[in-house]
């Protein structure tokens, strides 16, 4: 059972207000807080779920807003703030968006959208990765699912035929000298055969962060480090990547 983190003060007065904006139908504490992973650095996460408009006055109040739709149609928008010395990322999250991708991710249907810091994207089934970690703080939310059976099957091998083809990618760039090029890729790949393992063993994936060593690719990192800049080095130095990756 994961332990139970008590909220400080300031921030549970922020949720109370949160949860009384018009539109909102619960609030709950995500990320690694909820996870019980976290350390004395870890921000809060605090996702805000509403149903059709959705009135941010009261989150005004507290800072700087990005409303719906400002950052994509996953990530959405919400705020960045400072709550009495503690960091704390507000997350709005549209509840009718979280019903129908979780509705088709449990049918093995997904997408993948390009989104700021993600190198591989992100899928659309981190919208129930999220409500499957989160804890309930205020109110009610849309429906927690476990991992799909039929999902398990379409997004392990999505990723691992994505991985396939974007290490195809960057041993071109490395034919042609692409130093920047043929590591992007390679990264990218990597990140992409850990999604891949991950959904094999059913596993919600939240993002990016920590996603290798937890797919068990220990051995991928060391030999990711130090690409060489010679052609011929290089495309040797991204099928060292790829064998690792198979193993």
């Amino acid at each position: 059972m994961r332990p139970i983190v008590p909220l400080p003060p300031e921030v549970d007065r922020l949720v109370d207000n949160l949860a009384a904006m018009p539109g909102v139908i619960g609030v709950v504490l995500g990320g690694s807080r909820a996870e019980g992973v976290f350390d004395a650095k870890s921000d809060w996460d605090i996702g805000v779920y509403y149903r059709g408009a959705v009135d941010l006055a009261a989150l005004r109040a507290w800072g700087e807003v990005h409303p719906p739709g400002s950052w994509g149609r996953l990530m959405n928008g919400g705020a960045w703030l400072s709550v009495g010395g503690a960091e704390v990322d507000v997350i709005l999250r549209d509840a009718a968006v979280v019903e129908h991708w979780t509705d088709l991710a449990e049918v093995g249907e997904f997408e993948v959208d390009g989104l700021l810091a993600y190198l591989a994207g992100v899928p659309t089934y981190s919208l129930a990765a999220e409500r499957h970690a989160a804890r309930v703080l205020r109110g009610e939310t849309p429906r927690g699912i476990d991992f799909p059976e039929r999902l398990a099957e379409t997004a392990t091998a999505r990723w691992r035929w994505c991985s396939r083809f974007t290490l195809e990618q960057a041993q071109a760039r490395a034919e042609r000298g692409d130093v920047v090029g043929a590591s992007g890729q390679a990264a990218r790949a990597i990140i992409e055969e850990a999604h891949a393992r991950l959904c094999a063993r059913r596993e919600w994936v939240l993002n990016e962060k920590r996603i290798v060593e937890r797919a068990g690719l220990t051995e991928v990192p060391r030999v990711f480090a130090g690409a060489p800049e010679e052609a011929r080095a290089l495309v040797e130095w991204v099928g060292r990547i790829g064998a690792a990756l198979e193993t």
